[in-house]
């Protein structure tokens, strides 16, 4: 899911005021009781936590009451097949965002993979809903600007937990708005109706996200001790993960058959 332009600003907004809130907040002088506080933070680089859990909690109270009933109930009158096929066209729009960062990252062999996929797909595949490009040895993967500013060498930053968007970093926030902008369909004049599509999409994949995350997501809140520590965590292995995965990804194309 990709957010309309629009949007970047709020999201940028809320992540100055997070920096602004923990710019704000008392710092421990050395060597005082709050020393250990202090190490704590450095180690885990959340310096706005308090913050951030606050908005952890919002979120939380937004998605219990909201956003996961809507996804339970759009799995529960939904076939399975019916919704690999939206979340596969959701996934095909996205593509020339993705081929851009491909392109940026210096990776012209998965760039090629991702130009082949949305070339099958949007045709063959029926825009998308389809994934025939896959079955011919084309393989998927997902990026964003944020990991191409990773493999830039721009530093993650202090960890965020944003409103409505959740866990990110200065660097996410970025790759947030970059995306938007990459994203063809953000210019797309009003005059076509086309406005209340890319609304109709967004609302749509955040829906699609939640659906594919519903057991996961229960787990964590269930089993772990500080479930926002662990987000947290899980947020940045899941992030260094892609961006080792754009770093070390030296595939061939055309791809292998056999």
């Amino acid at each position: 899911m990709r957010p309309p332009y629009r949007l970047a600003v709020p999201v940028v907004t809320a992540a100055l005021a997070l920096a602004l809130a923990g710019c704000a907040s008392d710092k421990p002088a050395a060597g005082s009781q709050d020393s250990a506080d202090a190490s704590y933070d450095e180690q885990v680089n959340d310096p706005y936590e308090s913050t951030n859990r606050f908005f952890y909690e919002v979120n939380d109270k937004i998605d219990t009451y909201s956003l996961k009933p809507i996804a339970e109930a759009y799995v529960y009158i939904t076939p399975s097949p019916v919704r690999t096929g939206i979340h596969n066209f959701l996934d095909n729009l996205s593509s020339p965002a993705l081929f851009a960062n491909d392109v940026a990252q210096a990776k012209p062999r998965r760039a090629g993979d991702t130009f082949m996929r949305f070339v099958i797909n949007s045709t063959i595949g029926v825009v998308g809903v389809f994934d025939v490009a896959k079955a011919v040895g084309y393989k998927e993967h997902d990026t964003d600007f944020g990991i191409t500013l990773a493999l830039w060498g721009v530093p993650t930053g202090p960890f965020l937990y944003l409103p409505i968007l959740g866990p990110s970093s200065p660097r996410g926030v970025a790759g947030y708005a970059a995306n938007a902008a990459l994203d063809p369909f953000t210019y797309v004049p009003r005059g076509y109706g086309l406005v209340t599509f890319n609304w109709a999409r967004y609302g749509m994949g955040a829906i699609d996200t939640r659906s594919r995350l519903l057991g996961d997501l229960d787990k964590v809140k269930q089993n772990a001790l500080d479930p926002y520590a662990t987000f947290r965590s899980l947020y940045r292995q899941h992030v260094q993960s892609q961006v080792d995965a754009a770093r070390n990804d030296n595939r061939t194309t055309p791809p292998n058959w056999q």
